[in-house]
Parts: structure tokens; C-alpha cells; sequence
């Protein structure tokens, strides 16, 4: 009986150690380590390579100054003593207003350009010159009609007149945004308003 105990254990303590071996090997095969999960490969970002620079499209080139006409290379004198140049008007249609102080026909167009030059002022710029009179009737003229938001040369002296052959008032010189005079003569309130709106519209 003695020796039937002592198989009987030998055999109850192989089988605990197979037991544990068995366990071992089990909790070896997870890959958990102590702790908590263990660490996986660091992900891969898809794009540029690591440590790439990245591109940066450049920058627009800025726009080209536009190429000045010979029939805006003029200077003068505002009424109210500025400094202009229609240089800076190169690139748009420009209107040109030949006017004098005492002309009824002038005050009557005086009404629809005090009316659309503001709404035109950057796309279709309308510069006045005066002549043919005394600049203080000129400047009574531009107030009485309120063109004091309107440029207005003062060309007592008709220099601009000559230049642009103007032989009488009141005359509308337009010259288009490629330095072209496109019309040149009389226009009355209504048309002068269609010519400027197509010319902004251009």
C-alpha cells in the first residue's frame, strides 16, 4: 500500500508541473508584456518623406506697369493747383472734357458728368480740361455744378487744346484702354452716359 502512495503522488506532481509548463507557454504566445500591451511599430505617415522639406509653390510674379500711350504722355495743372499726369491713367478707357465757362452747351453736359464720374471714377476716369476763359469763372463753373469730386486741368493757356486739335466746346475726346481715340466731337447727356457705361463693361 506504501508503495501504491507513492506512485500515486509521483504521478499527481508530474502532471502540476505539466500543468504550469503548459500555462507558461500559453501566456508567452499573447506577446502581452507585464504592464499592458507591448509597444507595436511606429505608424508610417504616407506624403512627404520624413525629414522632407515641404514645397511651396512661388509666388506670382507682380502684375507689369501698363505701357503708357503716346496721347496720354501729357502733363498739367488742376484748378486747384494739383499736379496731374494722365500717365496714370494708362490701362482704362479715359474720358476727355473739353469745356469753357461761359459755354450753355458745357453747363447743360455739366449735369451728366457730375452725374457718372464719381460711378466711373476708377474704370472709365472722366478728366475735364477748361479753357477759353478766366480761371475764377472756371472755378465758379465747377462749383456751380458740382464737379469738385471730377478732375479738371486748368488749360487757360490751350496747350491740351492744340495737342488734341479741339477748335471749339464742348468736346468729348475718348480714348480706349489701348491709348486708341475711339470718338472725338459733341455728345449729349444720354450718350455720353451709354459710351461711358460700355466702355466700363469693356
Amino acid at each position: 500500500m506504501a508503495g501504491a502512495a507513492v506512485v500515486g503522488h509521483l504521478r499527481l506532481a508530474a502532471t502540476a508541473g505539466a500543468l504550469v509548463v503548459v500555462l507558461f507557454g500559453a501566456a508567452a504566445c499573447t506577446g502581452t508584456a507585464p504592464g499592458g500591451p507591448a509597444a507595436g511599430p511606429a505608424p508610417t505617415l504616407t506624403g512627404a518623406p520624413t525629414g522632407a522639406a515641404t514645397s511651396v509653390p512661388p509666388a506670382a510674379p507682380p502684375a507689369a506697369p501698363a505701357q503708357v500711350p503716346d496721347v496720354l504722355r501729357f502733363t498739367g495743372t488742376t484748378l486747384t493747383g494739383a499736379a496731374f499726369d494722365a500717365a496714370q491713367l494708362a490701362g482704362r478707357p479715359v474720358v476727355l472734357w473739353f469745356w469753357a465757362p461761359w459755354c450753355a452747351t458745357c453747363a447743360s453736359q455739366a449735369w451728366t458728368v457730375a452725374e457718372i464720374a464719381p460711378k466711373y471714377r476708377d474704370t472709365v476716369p472722366i478728366v475735364g480740361v477748361a479753357g477759353l476763359g478766366e480761371q475764377r469763372a472756371m472755378k465758379e463753373f465747377v462749383t456751380e455744378f458740382d464737379l469738385t469730386g471730377t478732375t479738371q486741368v486748368d488749360d487757360r493757356k490751350g496747350t491740351l487744346w492744340k495737342r488734341f486739335k479741339v477748335t471749339e466746346q464742348s468736346i468729348f475726346v475718348i480714348i480706349d484702354r489701348t491709348g486708341k481715340v475711339v470718338h472725338q466731337g459733341f455728345l449729349d447727356g444720354e450718350a455720353l452716359s451709354a459710351r461711358v457705361a460700355a466702355l466700363a463693361g469693356a
